[in-house]
């Protein structure tokens, strides 16, 4: 059996105020239990998050997944053409990065025809954006391997290159991947089975919800919400019709 906790959920579970006992988590005796490297909430926090999984879940396996470094990753990137553009703005250079921010972001297979041209154009330039994509670009390799080993190799000489770059902000995730090096390769340990995307994907429903209702007076109210949204439920019989 295998249990997948996020701290996003820990709310939805009601023990954010009860941290120190962590009751739902004293009846996984024998459960493989994940635990995926991110949080929307603070350092202590987490912190003491992942104390309490080490004494009550000794044997969780702490991942750090695809999901969580290619969205850090994006937003990197996102921060060198942003910064980059606006540069150019001030110094009077053709504004060659207006309105690429998808062409960068996006993963090549899901371009379009005239946004593949695009991109090729905008890989030409000399900028640092394009060799920050290109780092990007090249992290995508490491998903292929099975070997932690092999893996490990990869990623190391990555950050290397990276931190030779010059490039403050792709060098702070170099340096964040070299911090979390094993949480990644947990990732590998685990035969690659575990990914947060599913997880990640509902909890943003459940937020776009919560958002769309400005507010529920009552947990049950919120409950019924999530069922008809994320369930695809029919709505209810109602006495009027709008139109």
């Amino acid at each position: 059996m295998h249990l997948q906790v996020t701290a996003q959920s820990c709310t939805v579970l009601n023990y954010g105020e009860q941290i120190g006992s962590l009751n739902p988590f004293l009846l996984l005796n024998g459960v493989f239990l994940r635990i995926i490297g991110s949080s929307p909430f603070t350092l202590k926090w987490r912190a003491r998050h992942f104390k309490v999984i080490r004494e009550k879940c000794s044997e969780a396996l702490h991942i750090l997944d695809r999901f969580h470094i290619v969205a850090k990753m994006n937003k990197a990137v996102d921060e060198v053409r942003a910064g980059e553009s606006r540069r150019m703005a001030r110094e009077g250079f053709v504004p060659v990065l207006k309105k690429s921010r998808w062409l960068l972001l996006k993963r090549q297979e899901n371009l379009k025809t005239e946004q593949r041209f695009r991109l090729r154009d905008l890989l030409r330039y000399n900028l640092k954006t394009v060799r920050a994509y290109i780092l990007k670009e090249a992290f995508q390799q490491l998903w292929d391997y099975n070997s932690p080993t092999w893996a490990a190799k990869f990623l190391d000489q990555w950050c290397r290159q990276v931190m030779r770059s010059q490039i403050e902000p792709m060098k702070k995730i170099a340096r964040s991947m070299r911090q979390h090096r094993e949480l990644i390769l947990n990732y590998f340990r685990a035969q690659k089975l575990f990914s947060s995307g599913v997880v990640e994907g509902l909890n943003n429903k459940a937020k776009v919800t919560m958002r769309r209702s400005y507010g529920f007076r009552t947990f049950r109210t919120l409950e019924l919400a999530l069922y008809h949204s994320l369930g695809k439920l029919p709505e209810p019989e109602s006495t009027h019709e709008f139109f």
